[in-house]
């Protein structure tokens, strides 16, 4: 297999096939050794997370899958914490789409004078950002994404409207389990112009609390997964 590129969390592969394989890796975002889903660089390594976040994943893909919503997923192998998915082009130079039920993380470090940590976002609050370390992931709104000719408003509105769905989809299924899901990010890319979900729908891409208490990726993904 032809390595495309090593991500964040994620090696690439090209497949014969024409698909792409994702193998998942035991990083997550944080700092200073600490899981914070809303940082944009590597801070841990938890053995068994790149597992747990496949199987998270899949979970949720066939979950959205059921609700006649379109991904990139293909397939998984558990065992080797590979997913086969079909190939799409990402936005720009890569986006990051933030979902927010609940203030909190950097939603409270930049507006935390006007609103206070855990207030409910009613309806869910979507904010993009581009994928970019050096610059700290800087936000970016529609029509800045339509000036710089990275996306159409029309396509904007699709992957907001998805956005919102999918997260609805998610939290309902986490309320079942009683966790409270705050926020979520999400990545978008768009295969024979058609713009779908990409990357993940892992524990280390998500927030959640049960009983007022943040929970931890890998005892989120026990949890979601009845283990």
């Amino acid at each position: 297999m032809k390595k495309l590129y090593e991500g964040k969390t994620k090696n690439v592969f090209e497949l014969e096939n024409g698909n792409v394989l994702l193998q998942f890796k035991d990083d997550c975002t944080g700092k200073d050794g600490v899981f914070d889903p809303g940082e944009n660089s590597v801070g841990l390594t938890i053995e068994g997370i790149g597992r747990a976040n496949l199987e998270t994943s899949v979970h949720f893909f066939e979950l959205l899958k059921e609700a006649g919503i379109k991904t990139h997923y293909v397939s998984a192998n558990v065992a080797d914490a590979t997913m086969e998915v079909l190939p799409a082009k990402v936005f720009g130079h890569g986006l990051e789409v933030i979902c927010r039920l609940k203030a909190t993380g950097s939603f409270i470090r930049r507006y935390g004078a006007y609103i206070a940590d855990g207030t409910p976002l009613e309806g869910g609050y979507v904010e993009t950002t581009f994928k970019d370390d050096a610059k700290g992931d800087p936000l970016v709104t529609s029509e800045g994404l339509a000036a710089l000719g990275i996306m159409s408003q029309e396509m904007f509105n699709d992957m907001k409207a998805q956005t919102l769905k999918i997260t609805k989809i998610v939290a309902e299924d986490l309320a079942k389990k009683g966790l409270d899901l705050y926020d979520i990010k999400f990545e978008f890319g768009y295969n024979q112009d058609e713009v779908i979900l990409i990357d993940e729908i892992a524990s280390g891409n998500m927030r959640v609390y049960k009983d007022g208490a943040i929970v931890d990726p890998m005892e989120l993904t026990k949890i979601i997964l009845g283990k």
